[in-house]
């Protein structure tokens, strides 16, 4: 009877410390520290939430810049790759329509596309594209909103974020911020 005691007083306290202290006080610290990555990152224009900086959405229409394709369909509760390996039909076929779909949908680009044009990223909501990805969408962009292409590609050169500390990762692009901010362009 003593080791049950004991084991149902140790249960009640790692349930207290690991179910409620623990995750108080991480949170409670992200919340101090790191507010803003802890409120999920979210990007407001006039008060009003537009999205998250981490999160890609899809955006329909010629005048957008249009982020990765997205195997979870750009819904944040179903995050998924397509997990097929490029070696099979399915992921094939995937990039097959893919590249059919951005050359109708942008008639310069030529035989190079840049690959995260036409491929899923790991989670489905990667929210950055390469330059090259967005200034392959420039010229469709353009004509469809009436801006000139070069403003277009200075506005992606504002907004292009470059290495993490300087090494890690490519150079990208935020695909909501990039379509925030030429939205205010007049």
């Amino acid at each position: 009877m003593r080791s049950l005691m004991v084991a149902i007083r140790t249960s009640v306290f790692l349930m207290i410390l690991c179910g409620l202290a623990y995750p108080l006080a991480t949170t409670g610290v992200a919340q101090v520290l790191f507010h803003k990555q802890a409120e999920g990152s979210l990007v407001m224009q006039n008060g009003k939430v537009q999205g998250s900086a981490l999160l890609a959405q899809g955006f329909n229409g010629p005048q957008w810049f249009h982020p990765r394709a997205s195997a979870a369909k750009y819904d944040p509760t179903a995050s998924a790759a397509t997990n097929a390996a490029v070696s099979s039909k399915q992921y094939i076929e995937s990039v097959k329509n893919n590249v059919d779909h951005i050359k109708s949908e942008n008639n310069n680009v030529s035989k190079t596309i840049p690959a995260d044009l036409v491929t899923t990223s790991g989670s489905g909501f990667d929210p950055d594209l390469s330059p090259e990805a967005a200034n392959a969408q420039v010229p469709r962009i353009a004509q469809a909103k009436g801006i000139t292409q070069e403003r277009l590609l200075s506005l992606i050169n504002e907004h292009t974020k470059g290495r993490s500390l300087g090494i890690f990762g490519e150079p990208r692009v935020n695909v909501l911020e990039l379509n925030m901010a030429m939205e205010s362009i007049k």
